[in-house]
């Protein structure tokens, strides 16, 4: 069997690649899969049959307790690939399997897919080459549509560049006085759905300049803390939950909260899918709103051009934020979260699906807005990304109770 691991960067068609393979289109150094069954481990492939499952009232390939949609991404993926290794096809392309998995289901993933290696063909599609599978023996890479074979891979340590040196972190434009040095606090914050206990005795207090890192398997609780900090989660009213010096749902709207908060997920990217050009897109950032409905002001304009000198993009400026690649779409959405200097920045798996060099980039910003401001960053990631620089990390540890912290 010819196992294949085809390299991607922000740049590559990965979308046109895929179709054109299940359509049959496939490249000639390819044409050993012509004429043959083929199945997709993919979000794509999720988001399907989540429409599917939400579309006919019934469950295909989720067991009978759970819909697809109510998992984690991590049972989602689990459900998938067994499903479509029940299928037996003759090969599956693997769609940057390990993205969004905890530590442990992707050495779970790994062996799975060694142990069917002998008898399914796996095409990996990859976005960091260190996630390459160890049984893979041929080696390709798409850049933008264009699919070529790669003879001999060699996978580099590569250092994170330093970069981002020419300027400092602009001022920011509405600066936020008289905070209190602890910015938040769970005490003996303990959650639960139904029967099911999430969160177990949570005690963890957030400073200024403090830089996090949160992790934790998939379902241990990650996404309800986040939930409870920054979104309208009626699970935190009753607890001990302090942001900003003031105990939550003690009177502080959610509009109030998030003013001092920056926030950024890759599903955000979603939001802006109009014609928006990077320098609007990083105003928006300081008047927190989906694109830019009023005239900015000149301090405005001056601040937002600095930003665009420390991040190499001035003479893209006008250009629209939709045709940007992947990786410099994610570099301009984390720019817009931290323009206006928050107090507290939460960066949500902000690299998942990134290519090395991108994620290079990001991290190397992020450490640059740790060293230089007093805003506390919470980094949430299952990857221990190469070079980044967090003081702190907590670690969700699920238990039958619920998921205990354990700071680092």
């Amino acid at each position: 069997m010819n196992h294949w691991v085809i390299y991607l960067d922000n740049n590559s068609d990965k979308k046109g690649f895929i179709k054109d393979f299940q359509h049959g289109r496939i490249p000639v150094d390819l044409k050993e899969f012509k004429d043959k069954t083929g199945s997709l481990f993919s979000a794509f492939t999720l988001d399907k049959l989540i429409d599917e499952e939400d579309k006919h009232d019934k469950k295909i390939i989720s067991s009978e307790h759970q819909a697809l949609e109510t998992m984690s991404s991590g049972e989602q993926k689990r459900a998938l690939l067994h499903y479509l290794l029940n299928e037996k096809p003759d090969y599956i392309i693997l769609d940057n399997p390990f993205d969004n998995l905890d530590i442990a289901f992707q050495s779970a993933l790994k062996s799975i897919l060694q142990e069917h290696s002998k008898d399914i063909t796996f095409i990996q599609l990859a976005s960091r080459k260190e996630d390459t599978l160890s049984f893979i023996d041929h080696f390709g890479s798409i850049k933008k549509n264009k699919f070529s074979v790669i003879n001999d891979a060699v996978i580099n340590e590569s250092e994170i560049k330093e970069v981002f040196n020419s300027i400092h972190i602009p001022a920011s434009t509405t600066p936020f006085t008289n905070l209190d040095d602890t910015l938040i606090d769970f005490k003996e914050v303990s959650i639960s759905y139904g029967e099911k206990q999430i969160l177990n005795t949570i005690n963890w207090t957030v400073k200024k300049g403090d830089f996090w890192q949160l992790s934790g398997a998939n379902g241990s609780g990650k996404s309800t803390m986040l939930s409870m900090i920054f979104g309208d989660n009626p699970k935190a009213y009753g607890q001990e939950i302090y942001l900003f010096g003031n105990k939550k749902g003690s009177g502080e709207s959610v509009w109030d909260i998030k003013k001092k908060i920056g926030y950024y997920a890759p599903a955000m990217t979603l939001k802006f899918h109009g014609r928006h050009s990077i320098e609007h897109m990083l105003i928006s950032g300081l008047t927190d709103s989906v694109g830019l409905y009023t005239i900015p002001t000149e301090l405005q304009k001056r601040i937002v051009n600095q930003w665009l000198t420390l991040l190499n993009l001035q003479d893209l400026k006008h250009t629209y934020f939709n045709t940007l690649s992947t990786g410099q779409q994610r570099l301009v959405m984390t720019a817009r979260a931290i323009v206006k200097r928050p107090p507290i920045l939460i960066l949500d798996e902000p690299t998942a699906g990134m290519d090395d060099e991108s994620a290079g980039l990001l991290v190397a910003l992020v450490n640059k807005f740790a060293n230089e401001t007093d805003t506390a960053i919470i980094f949430v990631s299952h990857r221990k990304e190469k070079g980044l620089k967090p003081k702190r990390t907590l670690n969700l540890i699920p238990g039958k109770n619920g998921s205990s912290g354990i700071i680092k």
